[in-house]
């Protein structure tokens, strides 16, 4: 719960740095105020980093995004929020090297992964599924999928203020939303391979710097 509350507590800080306090205006800070009702963080805790981000001693974070590879030929990206990236480069390269791959330069696997916006909602809060896919195309809609009792709905990046604001005004609460890099390329391993890959992941999971780890590592059954 720690580390979510930090990498939620980050996701606000640069949400404030790129479109101000204001949630009602900026987007990105509705997601991240989502993102983090979704990890329980308190209200009063949310408040506090908005609060913290907009004040003259708000620590100054920016998103660094590292390249590389895990064992076996695997392509990686490091999403980070960092306020030290001398720090957070060593610490990434550092957890390449010692579990089996090694850190590549800008643009050496990002061309692999698109960069999607994703939101979350209950399976029940659409109403007739064909009209409103239909409907939500408009918006930038490219793929709706069902993850339990929920769907998630998929557009490119540069969709995500037209998919938000289309939801908003449907009245459909969004339970949680976010931005991925979904691999366009996948490689399948070994069982044994998959552990050493996902050795280097969750190590890399546990920095505080780092917010998510991608790969094209090929987990379908």
């Amino acid at each position: 719960m720690a580390k979510a509350f930090t990498r939620v507590g980050r996701q606000i800080a640069l949400a404030v740095k790129s479109g101000g306090g204001d949630p009602n205006y900026n987007p990105r800070l509705r997601m991240a105020i989502q993102n983090a009702k979704a990890a329980n963080m308190p209200k009063v805790n949310v408040d506090n980093a908005i609060k913290k981000a907009t004040s003259k001693e708000s620590e100054n974070y920016e998103e660094v995004i590292y390249e590389g590879y895990a064992p076996h030929g695997i392509a990686v990206l490091v999403e980070t929020a960092t306020d030290n990236p001398t720090r957070t480069v060593a610490n990434v390269r550092h957890v390449f090297s010692k579990y089996g791959g090694s850190l590549g330069t800008a643009g050496s696997v990002s061309y692999m992964f698109a960069h999607k916006a994703v939101f979350v909602v209950g399976k029940n809060a659409i109403g007739d599924r064909d009209e409103f896919e239909l409907e939500m195309i408009d918006a930038g809609l490219e793929e709706i999928r069902e993850e339990d009792d929920q769907l998630l709905l998929t557009g490119a990046f540069s969709d995500f203020g037209t998919l938000n604001k289309a939801l908003e005004d449907k009245g459909i609460e969004i339970q949680e939303s976010r931005f991925e890099r979904v691999p366009t390329m996948l490689k399948k391993l070994t069982d044994e391979e998959v552990e050493e890959v996902i050795k280097l992941i969750e190590k890399m999971e546990e920095d505080d710097d780092v917010q998510f780890v991608y790969s094209t590592m090929d987990m379908t059954e």
